[in-house]
């Protein structure tokens, strides 16, 4: 089963266009996008003080542990998680079925100005990943499939819709 479909160019260039506007409202550090399963599919915003792709794996997997408790507790679905530290929180929310957006933000600026961003941040990139699955429906990469060896071809850039007519 795909859990991505195939991402052009231009899908990469919008979340990047979103992440950008987010962290500019926001004042964060670091936004991501990643696959449920913990890939990282992109960020903005600084990443020489992080390990992005251990970070992207473990909020992830926070995050899904949160979903479990949801159910522990008959509730349908935590559709985000706060983590609070003394230089630097984090706030991930549900994209879609498959996809989180996690943002690294000082905490002075506070969990309520990031959650009032990254809610409609989180729609527009849904929308993206909408257009993305109806551009090729049953196309796409199930990266639970992902050969970690070896995963440098699955990630090359794709040419634009518009160029490839």
């Amino acid at each position: 089963m795909h859990t991505l479909p195939e991402l052009l160019t231009e899908d990469i260039e919008s979340f990047n266009e979103t992440l950008s506007g987010l962290l500019i409202n926001t004042e964060a550090t670091t936004a991501l996008i990643m696959d449920k399963g913990g890939f990282l599919i992109t960020h903005q915003g600084d990443s020489r003080q992080f390990d992005l792709t251990t970070i992207a794996a473990l909020a992830s997997g926070a995050f899904m542990a949160n979903q479990t408790i949801a159910g522990l507790v008959r509730e349908t679905n935590f559709n985000s998680v706060h983590q609070e530290g003394e230089k630097l929180s984090l706030f991930a929310i549900n994209i879609d079925e498959h996809c989180l957006l996690l943002i690294v933000f000082k905490p002075e600026v506070g969990v309520g100005a990031v959650k009032y961003f990254a809610v409609p941040a989180s729609e527009k990139l849904a929308e993206q990943l909408k257009v993305a699955r109806t551009r090729n429906p049953g196309v796409g990469i199930d990266l639970s499939m992902l050969n970690l060896a070896n995963s440098a071809s699955l990630f090359q850039p794709k040419p634009s819709a518009a160029a490839r007519v």
